[in-house]
């Protein structure tokens, strides 16, 4: 049997302690407004600066940075909303273009700020997180058009932020992994703007749902076999839309040329399979990949760096594969 890291459990049983009703039995509405991983650290945080039965050092919350502002992202639909998170110093700064986690359908910028501050700090760049528009209301592809519209705006107007147009990469977690890798794709296809790296952490990349850590994790918290089902279910129009590359990148009948890639999973996570698929064959493409599995710990550890080591040490192995490639042309030892 797996075991669950003591730090990652001490969350895990105060997210339990709210009694939220099951995700996947919610309307959408509702399931945006359920208590999350960040909600049960700023609780324990509340009770206590230290739980010293758990040996969990609670973060000082939230984790400050330089400077937070917020701009409108023109697309061919709208403008979406992003915020900027730019980090102490004079710049250019390197930029991350992140995109959100929730399945397409719930969460927010407030939700994901923490993995986004702390990008900020660690990775010394500026972090544009977007507002992009989520289904049930906006289906399958509008978050597609929303992720690439906006990552072509800031590679054409990184300097606008104070950045560095030559070292832009895209980031994301769950679906706004598979969102920051699908917007690759398109640029590829579309012969658009190209990031210099890719950030995918526990990435949606298959429809299929039915790799083995799902039927090994198909109760697993706080993201479950069933949860999955409800977010393909209100993400896509009908259900073959999930053979689209840009539903599935892992269908992708080809990777080649995209940028060099960190892949970040979770063991305890019903992702973790596809994930670790989705590096395998971009590697298969020839394209440079840095994969690394976290055990003990379960889906959305990524953003609690401050309260969960295993997190911390994750946020440090993609920072640093992201700076070797910011600060340097030659990406070899990637």
């Amino acid at each position: 049997m797996l075991k669950t890291d003591p730090q990652m459990q001490a969350i895990l049983d105060q997210l339990s302690r709210f009694n939220a009703p099951s995700l996947e039995k919610l309307s959408a509405e509702n399931a945006r407004n359920n208590p999350t991983l960040k909600n049960a650290v700023e609780e324990m945080a509340a009770e206590s600066a230290v739980i010293r039965s758990k040996n969990l050092v609670m973060p000082s919350m939230p984790e400050p940075v330089a400077r937070i502002e917020h701009i409108l992202i023109p697309t061919d639909y709208g403008e979406v909303l992003a915020s900027v998170f730019t980090p102490e110093g004079d710049g250019p700064f390197p930029v991350i273009i992140y995109f959100h986690g929730g399945g397409w359908v719930i969460a927010n910028l407030d939700v994901y700020e923490p993995s986004c501050r702390r990008l900020c700090n660690a990775a010394d760049s500026i972090v544009v997180s977007v507002a992009y528009r989520q289904a049930p209301e906006h289906k399958f592809p509008a978050a597609v058009d929303d992720a690439y519209a906006a990552l072509q705006w800031v590679l054409e107007n990184a300097s606008s932020l104070n950045g560095d147009p030559l070292r832009v990469a895209v980031a994301g977690e769950s679906a706004g992994g598979n969102l920051a890798t699908v917007s690759c794709l398109r640029a590829k296809d579309e012969g658009g703007l190209m990031p210099v790296a890719q950030l995918l952490v526990y990435p949606v990349t298959d429809s299929q749902m039915n790799s083995p850590s799902y039927t090994e994790q198909a109760n697993a918290k706080p993201l479950n076999a069933a949860m999955m089902q409800w977010f393909w279910g209100h993400y896509l129009n009908h259900m073959s839309e999930g053979e689209h590359a840009y539903a599935s990148p892992l269908r992708a009948p080809d990777l080649t040329g995209l940028p060099p890639t960190t892949v970040v999973t979770a063991e305890l996570d019903p992702l973790r399979d596809e994930g670790e698929a989705y590096a395998q064959r971009l590697a298969d493409a020839g394209v440079q990949v840095s994969t690394r599995r976290y055990e003990g710990v379960t889906h959305e550890f990524f953003g609690l760096a401050g309260a969960v080591g295993k997190a911390k040490d994750a946020v440090d192995f993609a920072v640093g594969n992201l700076r070797k490639i910011f600060n340097t042309d030659d990406n070899s030892n990637f």
